[in-house]
């Protein structure tokens, strides 16, 4: 075989394929000329709605009768095709506003991602499935007498929504893992919440919509393995559940706005109305009544006490502490689980009181259709019920994706800090309505006060008809009667978000400063910038002379490959961290250390063993020449001719497509394993964001991302020498070879930067290959059992196909080890790294890795 090159391979070894990421409106406008049903249907939306008056206002009585979906028309009058035209047809302008921003946005997402008859098929099948099965619904309720049916009959429905909400659903089977479990838990919680919220049909035509395009998806997609649920990364689970429970925050806002109460959940609205009667004319009439307080004064008093700009407010203290909580719960807060269990478990204590009050008050109108029979109201407070039930099951059964505990000390300081602040608060209102208690009705007694001061902390709709209701007309005590509860839970949740902001690591920010100056100044070698990632604790030498990152586990202190120092002070930095762990009652375990150190450890009578081999590109010079290389320039060629390009860029760089694109290729890959992510010395998608960090991507023609790869920079007197690769991800549909070509790449790119190396980092339990005329030593104890830890962990995550796959670039070898004091504490050693490499394994997980490894 002839060793010329071709002109083509001679340019591709000479140069990486650079090429630039598409703008975040070069993606819009391709997007767009991608989905002409959704611009079709926008622009139909605002044909008919200039054609039947809706795009000025209300529809008419006579555009409900002949093209709305309901009871009256599609069953009474017959007009079966009612269930169609109501989907092409808005209800008023705010609803073609909607219309068509989501007609364009959804709709078009989902025919981007089915194609164009898909999405018609969809948006039709589903839209009109939710429509007549929801109409069926009510007509078979109403004929029986079910009390929502029977209130909801005269409903005539045009909505567009329910259509697209289900051509959305139904796309997300043809989505990636991330996108089609986003879509569907945020979708249904957002129904699910306006279902049980607000009582219009349109809210349950979209929800069985969205359950038609759950089922016409796999249908569509000829796979039904897409209605089993897929697994997430720990990031995502905790992105979901706090979104979960943000979303069911809003639910009371809607029910104030509807006011209908025509729902499980909304009775409150009723404790808010518009028209108030007069304190000075209720007191009057009840006085007229006699001695004794009727019922109905008594239920017009609770209307009175409870309204008014505080008493609103604190009604909302339910949904202000449902979105802190979402936020503490997406950043992995333990206290976030604990205040979201709280609320809901307090809106489940009180739902009973809670309904019992609204309906009492909503008994003042006669005819009001939310006064219910026995049945009903038992059906209602088990449906209000079963929502914070499942929250609070949902958040026990993650509990292990919020570890992050606050520490002591600042979990104390905001108990304090509420505590005083609800004393004080609470004596002032005691003590200004004790001053004011003559102008109370009816007369107020010291214990009246007591009582009432403690409901001033609590919403109005749970406990404000229980016990003595009492009212002031005096307007100092009425405006202190409105604001201390909101001044409390305001101190409150300012407390919270502080205490939210603490954590029980002692690496401070200070500390991950000065370890950063420290790698820039002593480099720390190939795996030394792990160093900067969550979760490692610090220990300086005097003067800054060196560091050590580590991790404790169990009492073993683990450390993150070398002493961060140079090679003069590495004794004495390895010496002082020693003796830092004997004062902790701590074993040091020195973890993936260069042959460099291991005399040093030696010196202290400690044992080594190789833990794998790390792969090392020297690109000074780099030439991808020859036999050895012939597999690589294949695929750098390949590449090439079908117009791939790369980008060497940093996260902060990238603009929000191709973002949204890492995500989506990283939620992707979890999904497809049952097994538990990695951590410890193996990155995830938190460790891209940093700003030192390298991303080197590989684009298509089409300006779509095949693949990614990171890459940790190697510092040498502040400069950057070399860069150590960490994450790497590609998509399902990407190009063979798509890895080989990108490394590739980026070895061509270092080279014309004049960086040296190029790490492929460590493949753990790996052997390097023998040299020619090289023998095998000896085996050992330890060298057994890195053999059998390589055979037993192959089938889970592949140590040895990698190390085979980093093969093909022709690296040099450097052998990995770890350092420890004593045989005796291997068990324990062995269990402290497998719990780093694995911090959060669920049981399920735990089975899945059992089941794999005894394949």
């Amino acid at each position: 075989m002839s060793n010329t090159r071709t002109e083509s391979e001679s340019a591709a070894e000479d140069r990486a394929p650079a090429g630039r990421l598409r703008s975040t409106a070069e993606a819009i406008g391709g997007f767009l000329r991608r989905v002409p049903f959704a611009i079709g249907l926008a622009v139909v939306l605002v044909i008919t709605a200039l054609v039947t008056g809706t795009f000025f206002g209300p529809a008419t009585a006579d555009t409900l009768a002949y093209w709305a979906a309901g009871v009256i028309t599609t069953f009474d009058l017959g007009h079966w095709w009612s269930v169609f035209t109501a989907l092409f047809v808005p209800a008023d302008p705010f609803q073609l506003v909607a219309g068509v921003i989501l007609s364009v946005v959804l709709l078009g997402v989902a025919e981007r991602l089915m194609g164009t008859a898909r999405a018609i098929i969809a948006f039709v099948v589903t839209g009109a499935i939710g429509l007549a099965v929801g109409v069926l619904i009510q007509w078979l309720g109403s004929n029986v007498g079910e009390w929502w049916a029977t209130s909801t009959a005269a409903d005539s429905t045009l909505d567009p929504l329910t259509g697209i909400v289900g051509a959305l659903i139904t796309a997300t089977a043809f989505m990636g893992a991330l996108w089609r479990r986003r879509v569907r838990v945020v979708t249904l919680a957002f129904i699910l919440i306006f279902v049980l919220y607000d009582g219009d049909s349109s809210n349950s035509y979209r929800l069985i919509a969205a359950i038609a395009g759950y089922l016409l998806g796999a249908l569509l997609a000829r796979n039904a393995a897409l209605l089993k649920p897929s697994r997430a990364s720990h990031r995502e689970r905790r992105t979901l559940i706090a979104t979960i429970i943000a979303v069911t925050a809003i639910g009371p806002v809607v029910a104030l706005i509807n006011g209908s109460g025509l729902t499980p959940l909304a009775s409150a609205s009723y404790l808010y109305k518009d028209e108030l009667p007069d304190l000075s004319a209720l007191i009057d009439k009840c006085n007229d009544s006699g001695a004794a307080i009727t019922e109905t004064c008594r239920q017009q008093l609770v209307l009175v006490n409870n309204n008014g700009f505080g008493m609103l407010v604190l009604s909302l203290l339910p949904v202000a502490l449902l979105l802190l909580a979402g936020w503490g719960l997406n950043n992995g807060r333990r206290f976030a689980m604990w205040l979201a269990i709280g609320v809901n478990l307090a809106i489940l204590l009180f739902a009973q009181a809670s309904f019992e009050v609204s309906q009492a008050i909503a008994d003042l109108t006669s005819n009001d259709p939310s006064v219910l029979d026995l049945g009903e109201f038992l059906v209602w407070i088990i449906a209000g019920g079963l929502l914070p039930l499942g929250l609070i099951i949902l958040l026990l059964l993650n509990r292990r994706e919020f570890a992050i505990r606050s520490p002591r000390r600042a979990l104390g300081r905001f108990w304090l800090t509420v505590g005083i602040a609800f004393v004080a608060l609470g004596a002032v209102y005691f003590v200004v309505a004790l001053l004011n208690i003559t102008s109370y009705y009816p007369v107020a007694t010291v214990w009246d006060i007591v009582i009432d001061t403690g409901k001033r902390f609590v919403p109005a709709h749970f406990v404000s008809a229980s016990g003595t209701v009492i009212i002031t007309d005096n307007g100092f005590a009425f405006i202190v009667h409105q604001i201390v509860g909101i001044l409390f839970w305001i101190v409150f949740i300012v407390a919270a978000v502080i205490l939210m902001q603490k954590s029980r690591s002692r690496a401070t920010p200070e500390d991950a400063s000065r370890i950063r100056e420290l790698i820039r100044r002593d480099g720390g070698g190939t795996l030394g910038f792990m160093a900067t990632w969550p979760g490692n604790l610090y220990w300086f030498a005097p003067d800054d002379r060196g560091a050590v990152a580590y991790r404790v586990i169990n009492d073993i202190a683990i450390t993150l490959s070398d002493p961060i120092c140079s090679g003069a002070d590495a004794e004495d930095v390895i010496r002082g961290f020693v003796a830092f762990c004997d004062a902790n009652s701590w074993t040091p375990v020195f973890y993936s250390v260069h042959p460099q150190y291991l005399p040093v450890f030696e010196s202290l009578g400690w044992l080594h063993m190789s833990v794998g081999e790390e792969t090392l590109v020297h690109t000074k010079g780099l030439e991808l020449a020859g036999k050895p290389w012939q597999k690589v320039r294949q695929a750098l060629n390949r590449g090439i001719k079908e117009g791939m390009t790369t980008v060497w860029t940093t996260w902060d760089e990238l603009p929000l497509s191709t973002v949204a694109q890492i995500n989506a290729i990283s939620e992707e890959w979890v999904a497809e394993k049952e097994l538990p992510e990695m951590g410890f010395t193996l990155g995830g998608m938190e460790e891209l964001k940093d700003p030192e960090v390298k991303l080197m991507l590989a684009v298509d023609p089409d300006g779509r991302m095949q693949a990614v790869t990171s890459w940790l920079p190697v510092y040498r007197d502040g400069v950057p020498i070399g860069w150590t690769i960490d994450f790497m991800r590609r998509t399902d549909e990407s190009m063979n070879g798509i890895m080989e070509f990108l490394i590739a790449s980026a070895a061509l790119h270092m080279k014309e930067t004049g960086a040296e190396v190029l790490s492929l980092s460590g493949a753990p339990l790996a052997t390097k290959p023998l040299a020619a005329g090289q023998s095998a030593p000896p085996p050992t104890v330890m060298t057994r059992l890195s053999e059998f830890l390589a055979n037993t962990l192959e089938p889970a995550y592949g140590f040895s196909s990698l190390f085979r796959f980093k093969a093909k670039f022709n690296p040099d070898y450097e052998t990995i080890s770890m350092a420890y004091p004593d045989p005796i504490e291997l068990p324990t050693i062995g269990m402290a790294i497998g719990k780093a490499y694995l911090p959060q394994v669920s049981p399920k997980e735990a089975v899945a890795l059992v089941r794999t490894l005894t394949k």
